[in-house]
């Protein structure tokens, strides 16, 4: 699987997408993003929707997120609404907006 990895110097005005890879942030992207794992490290932030299998969030996100597994840790703020098969938060994780826990397969 490959991975891209957006670096802390770096700003992405548009969508991104990885097929059957993953995407790092350490930057910022404005943009929608697509692949099959996301994170969005501490030092990271996306404006935009989210589409992935898994997507971690340690950084900031603003727009909506839609995965199967999310996991959104301790330094995470998400202004975002959410569609996800499983949560995992960590105590201290901010999140405002709509949430959607289907549990589904």
């Amino acid at each position: 699987m490959a991975s891209s990895i957006v670096e802390v110097d770096l700003t992405i005005e548009g969508n991104v997408r990885s097929e059957g890879g993953s995407v790092d942030v350490n930057g910022h992207i404005v943009g929608d993003v697509s692949a099959d794992t996301i994170t969005v490290q501490l030092g990271g932030s996306v404006d935009g929707a989210l589409s992935a299998k898994k997507i971690t969030i340690e950084g900031k996100h603003n727009g909506s997120l839609s995965c199967d597994d999310l996991k959104l840790t301790s330094s995470s703020q998400v202004q975002s609404d959410v569609v996800a098969r499983t949560l995992a938060t960590e105590s201290g994780a901010r999140v405002v907006g709509k949430v959607k826990i289907t549990g589904e397969q």
